[in-house]
């Protein structure tokens, strides 16, 4: 079975101190162009980026920004997306904030299939608080917005595949990366927002090691721009595919608005997974050790 995935890395036009709103509402247009325009590409399965609908607002500590979460799926932008994916007749892999009840706020991702249908969602397991150097006050401040995931590792068997997403941060993490093969993921997302200087350096290792080790393919997509007013880093873009065997498919520009596509062939999987049988060969009854909590 052959795939043909996207990613979408946009640059969010707007500065940050405008109204919450406005961002919401210019993402959303300009987002909604450029799925049309994956659909006149022919299209089937496509991710957008992480909380693609406002900047990286994480990049400061400021309630203001608790009002872009919405409920997921009964919010405003998932079911705009389900009616985008039923016109297009294309499976969307949307990362938004979601509000899980007042003050409870998850980085999530919700998966809707080619008719539309809600699949369900993921929410990002490892919450990262990181100062970005050289950027003053500023940095990844997400344990001020979200709480950590609770829902696992699930995949979901959408008309083109069974998909997984992993967010940003949740790459650096093997662990996550391989339920994901085992539950049956053969695509997995990799939506992120990273920087120049930050992770550049790992930005084509994690992912390609995750595709080897698990027999699946990866869409590893980074936003791109210099976000204002904060100025924590260089969006970088540069977001790929990579095959089972950890080979880069396709790749986009540096640090420019693009439609990443790659014709994905399923059957690789099995090729893949037949030759170097890693599944067969695992050990987990030597891995007792790698769930023991730090003292």
């Amino acid at each position: 079975m052959i795939v043909r995935a996207g990613l979408l890395q946009l640059s969010h036009d707007l500065d940050g101190r405008e109204s919450v709103e406005r961002h919401k509402e210019a993402a959303l247009a300009k987002h909604e162009a450029w799925i049309e325009r994956a659909a006149g590409e022919g299209v089937n399965l496509l991710c957008l980026q992480e909380l693609f609908f406002a900047p990286y607002f994480a990049a400061e500590q400021d309630r203001r920004w608790y009002r872009a979460a919405e409920p997921v799926p009964e919010g405003p932008t998932v079911r705009r997306m389900q009616e985008l994916a039923r016109r297009y007749g294309m499976g969307l892999v949307v990362p938004l904030y979601e509000e899980a009840m007042p003050g409870v706020y998850y980085n999530t991702a919700a998966v809707i299939d080619a008719d539309g249908t809600f699949l369900g969602k993921t929410r990002k397991v490892h919450i990262p608080q990181v100062h970005s150097s050289g950027a003053g006050a500023y940095g990844f401040w997400e344990k001020f917005y979200f709480r950590p995931g609770n829902l696992g590792y699930p995949v979901f068997p959408t008309r083109f595949g069974k998909v997984g997403v992993y967010i940003c941060y949740d790459r650096h993490f093997p662990e996550g990366a391989r339920i994901l093969g085992l539950h049956g993921a053969e695509i997995v997302f990799n939506p992120s927002a990273t920087t120049a200087g930050h992770s550049d350096h790992l930005w084509h290792i994690e992912q390609p090691a995750h595709a080897i080790a698990n027999g699946y393919f990866v869409g590893a997509l980074n936003r791109v721009g210099i976000e204002q007013p904060w100025a924590i880093g260089e969006f970088y873009g540069l977001s790929y595919f990579c095959d089972p065997e950890g080979r880069i498919l396709t790749q986009g520009p540096r640090n420019a608005d693009a439609l990443i596509t790659a014709d994905l062939d399923l059957d690789q999987i099995v090729e893949a997974r037949e030759h170097w049988q890693l599944f067969r060969d695992r050990r987990p009854d030597t891995y007792g050790d790698i769930c023991r909590d730090l003292p």
